[in-house]
């Protein structure tokens, strides 16, 4: 067998673990290179993650692995998340061809008519929760509903990063508990459990921060109700959609209805996705009028709209996968990072001491969402946070006598809720990108994401929502 041939398993077995110290240092060295030349320096996000794999690289090689080792544990990373980076490509076309189609006009044209700015949050929260869940897809629903919450809460004056902040809220708490979600069933999958036993468990701590959000939202919109754009203004953004498109909401819709009801239907997120890109751009140019190489080329990069309204303009020329390459580069270099990271063995030997030194079940709770929180810092995605994390923590719940479905639903919120906070992971860069708003920015308003955390650990102190092991 050659060096190049060689399996991760036979690798982690022929070389040696790091120290407690040693993994300490290389992941302290990663974050500190990171928030150094991210908030002091204002340095490249990518050119600090390309940093970031040669000090990695480094200490990987200082535990006896060799150059091609290390490029097969990154190659591993980024084979992991192929799925994810499918789905990127795939949502730039969605919103190329929905703006194509009329369907992202459509919703912008009649959501004026009904969404009044001081329950603009609160609204747009539920109705973003309602479709991740439906669609199982947070992505999905960023990038086709979030996009047009967007554009109307720009209309109505409200700040953006609060806009994105409830979008990401929204679709984040839809995502997980959605039986169609992939991180819901990786997670159950993961920790051994049954996926409605896992749902189930979530609910316990997810309801009752979605009904703090919820109200938090609504207090927050109230200081917006004066910001109804005046008649004129709204007729005039009707009047420019009306003029530049067909917006007959049987026809437009239809792209998004295929791609809810294939999602409905558990086909396969990328099923869905090509099959509703495919029917858009038949509309835009049977229904729409437009020229069939103009929508093609807009799958590759979308060209501004010819509203009038520059705003409006603006939004109705976003999507394809030429405006997906910011993300998707970084994405991959993160991957790449997480996949040295964790064959190496550097969170590994973290977490386990981390593990040794708990006592209580609310501690144990508590370390297992920060594993999450720091495994997406340091993998640049949730799914392998997801899987090691629950392979990691499974005896210390069985010690406890907690039912698996804790486990599962403890990994979640630390890796699925927090993912989308951090701007170098997949999902931190997938709705920065999709919704035009720095990562940093929207963080502090995602409201649902930020506090489920520390309900959980809450309620696990307070001895509530602990389910008990069934033997």
């Amino acid at each position: 067998m050659t060096e190049q041939n060689k399996s991760l398993e036979e690798l982690s077995t022929n070389q040696r673990l790091p120290s407690f110290f040693h993994a300490a240092v290389c992941f302290a060295g990663v974050l500190l290179l990171i928030s150094l030349g991210l908030f002091f320096f204002q340095a490249s996000l990518h050119a600090l993650i390309f940093l970031a794999l040669i000090w990695v690289s480094v200490q990987a090689h200082g535990l006896g692995y060799s150059f091609i080792d290390i490029r097969h544990m990154m190659d591993e990373g980024i084979a992991k998340a192929l799925p994810a980076i499918y789905i990127f490509l795939l949502i730039g076309m969605v919103i190329a061809s929905f703006m194509q189609s009329g369907t992202i006009a459509s919703l912008l044209y009649y959501g004026l008519d009904w969404l009044n700015p001081s329950i603009f949050l609160a609204v747009g929260l539920v109705l973003c929760s309602l479709m991740s869940i439906a669609t199982g897809t947070s992505w999905g629903t960023v990038g086709t509903l979030g996009v047009v919450l967007i554009g109307i809460g720009d209309a109505m004056g409200i700040p953006l990063p609060l806009v994105a902040g409830m979008i990401v809220s929204g679709a984040t708490f839809g995502d997980k508990l959605s039986p169609i979600s992939d991180t819901t069933n990786l997670a159950a999958m993961s920790a051994e459990t049954n996926l409605y036993r896992h749902i189930g468990s979530m609910l316990y701590t997810s309801l009752p921060t979605f009904v703090i959000v919820l109200i938090i939202f609504i207090v927050w919109g109230m200081q917006y109700g004066g910001n109804a754009l005046p008649g004129s203004h709204i007729n005039e953004i009707r009047s420019a959609l009306s003029d530049t498109h067909q917006l007959d909401w049987w026809v437009t819709l239809l792209p998004l209805l295929l791609m809810f009801g294939l999602s409905i239907q558990r086909y396969a997120a990328e099923v869905s996705m090509s099959c509703s890109i495919l029917l858009a751009m038949l509309i835009a140019v049977v229904y729409q009028g437009k020229d069939g190489v103009d929508v093609i080329n807009a799958l590759w990069l979308n060209s501004p709209g010819t509203t009038g309204i520059e705003s409006i303009d603006t939004l109705l020329g976003r999507g394809g996968m030429y405006s997906m390459a910011w993300t998707l580069l970084l994405s991959i270099m993160a991957l790449a990072l997480g996949g040295i990271m964790h064959h190496a063995g550097f969170l590994r030997v973290l977490l386990m001491r981390l593990i040794a030194n708990i006592r209580h079940v609310s501690a144990l709770i508590a370390t297992t969402i920060a594993a999450g929180f720091f495994g997406n810092m340091a993998l640049g995605e949730a799914y392998i946070s997801i899987i090691l994390n629950c392979q990691l923590f499974k005896g210390a719940y069985q010690k406890k006598e907690l039912d698996q479905a804790v486990l599962s639903r403890s990994v979640e919120e630390g890796s699925t809720l927090t993912t989308g906070l951090i701007p170098w992971t997949t999902a931190g860069t997938f709705y920065a990108a999709t919704l035009g708003i720095p990562t940093l920015d929207y963080a502090g308003y995602a409201l649902l994401n930020l506090l489920n955390p520390f309900v959980s650990i809450a309620m696990a102190v307070l001895g509530l929502g602990l389910l008990k092991r069934v033997r």
